[in-house]
């Protein structure tokens, strides 16, 4: 096992370009739902509406099934798949993960696009959503900072950076590594959204739905619509992990938090599973706990522009912007340092009013939803 271990007494590190690629594209690639078992359980009842959609109509009244059954199945796998040690060895399923997230963006735009240049294309306007009997100006105006949390929730992965450097072998130097990874899956991930954004509005204009494929704003061909949905359960069971090493460092000498256990199973013993007591019951209990939570509380856009709001400014503009004036020791009241902080400033102001606005939008839909409701 020496040959096997670092100075820090880990597992080796093998981790590549494209491997860390593959990590941030699972992380930041897809709905952005990638710690609600609701959006995962899209896969049973997505498929089973659109089949009945084909059978009985667009809009058929028989066509209701509740989510709970398929959050449930969700859950139970993840409880199986959180129980991986870390990170670095989720390699694999990050891969797979990445290739199901561009599989089924690709269905999205493909499906836009050819509703547009059939002619086929909804309302659009300049200024979005046109307000009426069923929106006021102050209604569209909260819409569109929900939408900014949505936004700024798509693009973060901030809180998993230090993990991912951390499964990258030493040579090349992991800094150079990790910024041409940061590159290649950023702007695969920028393209992606342009086109899922732009052509989907194009295709179904100001009646777009809150999920591109799951919301129904196709319907034909079915079994397209179903195999993208199958696309999304994949990737969301890939993105959809725990990884924690927090208490491990706190309480290095305990048995219970640190020591593992193999379980060799096979024909010939030839495949062992490590298993830990505290990992076993500190995940499992956080995987049943956010099941639980997404089957009572079933709301899409707004619990994503909330956990936007409070995850976007802190993570992914204050500590960054404070570490790299630290390290390059930008003096204060330089204009170099003035715009930092004036970027700061702007960024932290439209997380505090997407937040504003996230929180009324979570207002509005508890006067509609009751808990563990079918989905309609």
């Amino acid at each position: 096992m020496g040959a096997w271990k670092v100075d820090d007494g880990r597992s080796e590190r093998t981790g590549t370009m494209w491997t860390a690629s593959a990590h941030i594209i699972t992380a930041i690639v897809g709905s952005g739902v990638l710690s609600l078992a609701w959006s995962m359980a899209q896969l049973g009842w997505a498929v089973s509406k659109s089949n009945c959609f084909h059978k009985e109509g667009h809009g058929a009244a028989p066509c209701k099934f509740s989510n709970n059954p398929y959050m449930i199945a969700i859950g139970i796998t993840e409880i199986f798949l959180s129980q991986i040690r870390n990170l670095h060895k989720l390699s694999w399923l990050s891969v797979i993960a990445a290739v199901m997230s561009f599989s089924y963006a690709g269905i999205g735009i493909g499906l836009s696009f050819a509703k547009v240049v059939s002619g086929e294309g909804e309302k659009t306007t300049l200024t979005g959503v046109d307000i009426g009997l069923d929106l006021t100006m102050a209604d569209k105006t909260w819409r569109m900072f929900q939408a900014m949390g949505d936004m700024s929730l798509s693009a973060a992965y901030s809180f998993i950076l230090i993990e991912i450097q951390d499964t990258l072998r030493s040579s090349p130097p992991e800094n150079r590594v990790m910024k041409k990874a940061n590159v290649i899956a950023t702007s695969a991930a920028t393209t992606l959204y342009m086109l899922c954004g732009c052509l989907g509005y194009s295709a179904l204009g100001n009646h777009a739905p809150g999920n591109l494929l799951t919301g129904f704003g196709f319907y034909d061909p079915f079994w397209l619509i179903d195999l993208a949905n199958v696309f999304i359960v994949v990737h969301l069971i890939g993105a959809y992990q725990v990884v924690e090493s927090w208490a491990g460092a706190k309480w290095p000498k305990s048995k219970f938090v640190n020591e593992e256990y193999p379980l060799r199973i096979g024909k010939n013993n030839n495949f062992t599973i490590s298993l830990n007591f505290f990992r076993i019951i500190w995940r499992s209990v956080f995987v049943m706990m956010a099941t639980l939570i997404s089957m009572a509380i079933p709301f899409f856009n707004e619990i994503l522009a909330l956990l936007g709001a409070f995850c976007y400014w802190p993570l992914t503009v204050y500590f960054p912007l404070e570490m790299y004036i630290s390290r390059t020791k930008i003096k204060r009241g330089t204009i170099k340092w003035c715009a930092l902080q004036l970027l700061n400033l702007v960024c932290f102001l439209a997380s505090l009013v997407v937040a504003m606005s996230s929180f009324l939008g979570v207002g509005k839909a508890l006067h509609t939803y009751k808990p563990f409701m079918s989905k309609q």
